[in-house]
């Protein structure tokens, strides 16, 4: 485990008997170290203890790590806070996620406790898992990962398989909102139709984006790239499981950096080793960061990456100042400037 504590502790001055003792500030998920290093946190760390952590923690680390914590800042969703977790943290005065939503905070249980949650700006998200949509997929249609490795092992091709075009194909959108339309005026300049289904689309809002209105079933059987845009909810959960897995094209390639609960994970790996989908490339993952040694990155017929889509320069740039804005109100005794409504 990473941690960095930053801030002289309560007893510094007059020892912790004679001295309030000051309010105690935990950063969970900064892998990259951004939060630190994007923001100025002297003006905190004058006032508070604060605890930077630079790994995944889980379990009882997860708890030791943030059950003194006044205030929780979480680099989006990457660990859950579920209501068992808030109920367990009895000091916890407030909580701020970066990022423009949080799929894993209990806001009910916070709302009950009357605990302020506040967000941060999302910068270039929608922009950079557009982009990171089309790498994906470009590096399954090409073979890129294997060929990358034959050249630096010096050797050429591998008669294995060749790279495949996608012009002329049909791209399906499994939602249409900002990123989807994105990925679909891409599809549409590599000279790709584009069909989109999502629980509530209309042909008319389809088509205003430039994309035909299909059913499900249509999507996933026609499609030679199947690209997820929702956000999981109750109806759209484990969306894609095996029996639709199954329709798919043998020479398909899914492409998911939305969230692992559209795609029943459990499944997919068998899916893939009966040719439905064809290929796989995957960002995002039910437990991460994902495990050494798991099944899908053992497959060749696969592309993964570590959860990039939003993870870039510009987005962190205003994870860390919105953080430190955020905390600086509450010390202040004020509404942070990107509070959320009690129950989300």
């Amino acid at each position: 485990m990473s941690s960095i504590s930053t801030g002289p502790g309560p007893g510094h001055l007059m020892g912790a008997l004679e001295q309030p003792t000051r309010p105690r500030i935990v950063v969970l998920d900064d892998y990259e170290d951004s939060l630190r290093r994007t923001a100025d946190w002297k003006p905190v760390e004058a006032r508070a203890d604060v605890t930077f952590h630079t790994e995944r923690l889980r379990g009882d680390a997860l708890f030791e790590a943030v059950r003194d914590a006044d205030v929780i800042v979480l680099v989006r969703d990457r660990t859950p806070f579920r209501a068992e977790l808030i109920a367990r943290l009895p000091k916890l005065k407030a909580f701020i996620f970066t990022g423009p939503r949080n799929t894993q905070l209990d806001m009910a249980a916070m709302a009950a406790r009357g605990i302020p949650v506040a967000n941060t700006e999302a910068g270039s998200s929608k922009e950079s898992t557009s982009e990171l949509a089309w790498t994906l997929t470009l590096a399954a249609a090409k073979r890129l990962e294997a060929y990358l490795a034959l050249v630096r092992g010096g050797r050429w091709r591998d008669g294995k398989g060749l790279p495949t075009v996608l012009a002329g194909e049909r791209l399906g959108l499994v939602g249409f909102g900002a990123i989807g339309q994105r990925v679909g005026a891409i599809g549409k300049a590599f000279g790709m139709e584009v069909v989109t289904w999502s629980p509530h689309m209309t042909p008319d809002r389809a088509a205003a984006g430039g994309a035909q209105a299909v059913a499900l079933e249509e999507l996933l059987a026609s499609s030679k790239v199947v690209s997820l845009h929702l956000v999981p909810s109750e109806q759209t959960r484990d969306l894609l499981d095996a029996g639709r897995l199954a329709t798919m094209r043998t020479d398909s390639i899914l492409v998911n950096t939305a969230r692992s609960a559209l795609i029943d994970m459990a499944a997919l790996d068998a899916a893939l080793a009966a040719g439905r989908p064809g290929f796989a490339a995957i960002d995002v993952y039910d437990d991460e960061p994902l495990a050494a040694g798991h099944p899908l990155a053992q497959r060749e017929n696969v592309v993964l990456t570590p959860h990039l889509g939003f993870v870039n320069d510009p987005v962190f740039s205003k994870f860390g100042p919105g953080a430190v804005a955020n905390v600086l109100a509450w010390l202040d005794g004020e509404p942070m400037p990107h509070a959320l409504p009690l129950g989300g």
